[in-house]
């Protein structure tokens, strides 16, 4: 089976023209993208709110249990049959908004439960010292509570988008296009290859990005919360005795 997925991969024609990797690739992430962009509106904010004020906690787990257990292929069938018809449109809108509702639901809950738990676990003690220094509500929460939280955060983000991407595939289920196309095209050929290829192409996508996300995430999160600063260790008196007989008698 590994020779057939590199024998697929390595044809050419499977890297040109209208249904070429590349394309697929392209609307895959069109998909994915737009899904966990718009999931981020509505969960990062409402997270910071939950996390920041401590009400309403009860809908962050009543979201999170609910949308984890939605099952995705047949949500996507009820929100087609109940969207679609009544879309104007003679384009992909048509089945393009009910497949984007599903992926922003399921993008939804990892972004809204890790925003309000890294928010609601700084230390109360800083907020403490914020509120000696001065800062009111919107001032602590930007410049105290969500630099604190964005490890949580950018851990969210990062896991949701790797939903959505894995998820993108049932796009395919009602003709759209994305990598998902490989394995429904597959299996209604009886081509192992041409699923199993598809199959990898959607692993090394998720793992480019999930590595895109982390770099981001690096040069984004300040390294005092994250340990990355250089720790010089202070020389004992000893030491300190012995350099500076050193300088003066250099």
């Amino acid at each position: 089976m590994i020779s057939d997925i590199w024998n697929w991969l390595s044809t050419s024609e499977h890297w040109h023209g209208p249904d070429g990797v590349p394309v697929h690739l392209k609307e895959h992430l069109q998909y994915s993208l737009a899904a966990l962009l718009i999931a981020a509106a509505i969960a990062l904010p409402l997270g910071m709110l939950i996390g920041h004020t401590g009400r309403g906690s009860f809908v962050v787990v009543a979201i999170a249990n609910s949308f984890r257990a939605l099952p995705t292929v047949g949500l996507l069938t009820y929100f087609v049959v109940l969207i679609s018809p009544h879309i104007h449109s003679t384009g992909s809108a048509t089945y393009l908004i009910p497949s984007e509702i599903v992926l922003v639901l399921l993008a939804i809950p990892s972004m809204l439960t890790n925003t309000y738990a890294g928010i609601n676990a700084v230390d109360p003690a800083v907020r403490d010292a914020a509120r000696g220094m001065g800062m009111r509500g919107g001032q602590m929460l930007r410049q105290v509570e969500l630099p604190n939280a964005l490890p949580l955060i950018f851990s969210g983000v990062r896991s949701s988008f790797l939903q959505v991407i894995a998820t993108a595939t049932i796009t395919a289920y009602v003709s759209l296009g994305g990598l998902g196309r490989y394995l429904i095209d597959g299996l209604a050929q009886q081509d192992y290859p041409q699923m199993a290829s598809g199959a990898v192409l959607v692993a090394l996508l998720a793992l480019l990005a999930d590595l895109l996300l982390a770099l981001v995430q690096r040069y984004t999160v300040s390294r005092g919360i994250t340990g990355r600063y250089s720790r010089r260790r202070i020389p004992d008196a000893a030491e300190q005795q012995a350099l500076l007989t050193a300088r003066t008698t250099a």
